[in-house]
């Protein structure tokens, strides 16, 4: 059996907190995990910007109900899930993606959590479990499945090596340039092109 294991933003939704950052005048909030390796040290300087600006998890989410997927994206998905399982392996949260996910025509989606106060100040993220990614790919090869995965940034670069072909999509020149051994593809058709004939590898 196969499973396709993709990130969610910059591969099938825009960048939520570049989305952001733009509709609030902050360009500080670009800063993204094509930035930024360490994802506790990304988002430790995102809360802070938050709460000196007194932005809440209302007005992100106020912001993510004007957004949509990337063009092409749920033609994509769909045609997809027509011949793999898929799966959607993201450093999003809970609290941001359903939009999203009813305009993808609900995916499996496994992120993480925020936690904000009474007054919807962000004031904590939890993870579902440390290394998300690359763990859950562990977990789909115990099963017996034939796993590959797709994304554009460092915090996906450890679920493609984990994968038994791994696949980097409209990534950044800082990302290509310090994985190397990952093929690159900058539209869907490629990127299926790609998906296919890893698994074409695989079960040769």
């Amino acid at each position: 059996m196969q499973i396709v294991c993709l990130d969610l933003e910059g591969v099938l939704v825009p960048e939520i907190w570049i989305e952001f950052a733009e509709r609030t005048g902050i360009p500080e909030l670009r800063r993204t995990t094509r930035d930024e390796p360490n994802y506790d040290t990304l988002m430790k300087y995102r809360l802070n910007i938050l709460a000196e600006r007194k932005l809440g998890l209302p007005d992100i989410q106020d912001v993510i109900a004007g957004m949509g997927p990337m063009p092409g994206a749920r033609d994509f998905l769909d045609d997809l899930r027509a011949s793999y399982q898929v799966v959607i392996l993201s450093d999003t949260f809970q609290e941001f993606a359903k939009p999203l996910m009813k305009q993808l025509c609900w995916p499996t989606l496994l992120c993480h959590s925020l936690v904000a106060n009474a007054e919807g100040m962000l004031v904590d993220y939890r993870l579902r479990m440390p290394d998300q990614k690359r763990e859950a790919v562990k977990r789909f090869k115990e099963l017996n499945l034939k796993v590959v995965a797709a994304g554009d940034s460092y915090n996906d670069t450890a679920m493609l090596g984990e994968a038994h072909g791994g696949i980097l999509f409209h990534p950044p020149e800082n990302v290509i340039r310090e994985f190397p051994q990952f093929p690159v593809t900058r539209t869907y058709p490629e990127l299926r092109r790609e998906i296919d004939q890893a698994f074409a590898r695989v079960a040769g």
